[in-house]
């Protein structure tokens, strides 16, 4: 068997999110390799034969095992990329399939994980159609921990790490941001009525409790 590669060529990329739209967005078993919908990516997808990550069946082209995988893990990079361009860079959506395009390859080696861990492991993309999951939403799902809780929950005087932040809004995420709210990082929650008081750093916020909802934290155990 034909060693693989360290990573598609970004034209490869693009044929595997191709064929993951086409294939198991569009619940195909496989397309014919001289489908309109596969005009453009040609050269990618000559490179996924020789790579082995799809095959060509009698006209019909399917992916392979790791095929799958390759692909799952491209549709998930631009996603998040669309997703980060919009919830922190507010960018206008007219642009932003273009620029994600751009982004999605630089999206590797854990880069992904830590943008979807920022977003709040985000199940759509944008335009409403599904992410697929990475190991950190996994993790994410199954972890029956209730040290971690919205900090609204927490106790005067508790300390803990930011886990995620969950806003669905732009501003309020950049907000939270431009605080230093970003997961991994330590906080200690000073006061929790009126207004949620905490420190991130050498730095003191005040939030409400929209805000305060939003911001997810491992409580340390005493």
């Amino acid at each position: 068997m034909k060693a693989p590669t360290l990573r598609p060529s970004d034209s490869a990329e693009e044929a595997l999110e191709q064929l993951w739209i086409e294939l198991f967005e569009g619940n195909r078993l496989s397309i014919p390799v001289n489908d309109p919908s596969l005009k453009g990516v040609e050269d990618g997808l000559v490179e996924l034969f020789q790579e082995e990550l799809a095959r060509l069946r009698g006209g019909l082209v399917e992916l392979t095992p790791r095929g799958y995988e390759q692909a799952k893990m491209t549709v998930r990079r631009h996603r998040l990329a669309e997703r980060l361009l919009t919830d922190v860079l507010d960018i206008d959506k007219e642009k932003m399939d273009i620029a994600a395009c751009g982004i999605e390859h630089s999206l590797r080696e854990g880069v992904d994980e830590a943008v979807c861990t920022l977003l709040g492991h985000p199940d759509r993309c944008p335009h409403g159609k599904p992410i697929p999951p990475g190991e950190c939403c996994e993790r994410a799902s199954q972890q029956i921990d209730r040290q971690v809780r919205p900090l609204c929950n927490m106790y005067p005087g508790q300390n803990g790490r930011i886990a995620y932040v969950q806003t669905g809004e732009a501003k309020k995420l950049q907000k939270l941001m431009a605080m230093g709210v970003l997961p991994g990082k330590g906080l200690h929650l000073i006061q929790g009525f009126p207004s949620y008081v905490f420190q991130v750093g050498h730095s003191q916020f005040a939030v409400d409790e929209d805000l305060a909802r939003a911001i997810f934290v491992r409580v340390e155990s005493k």
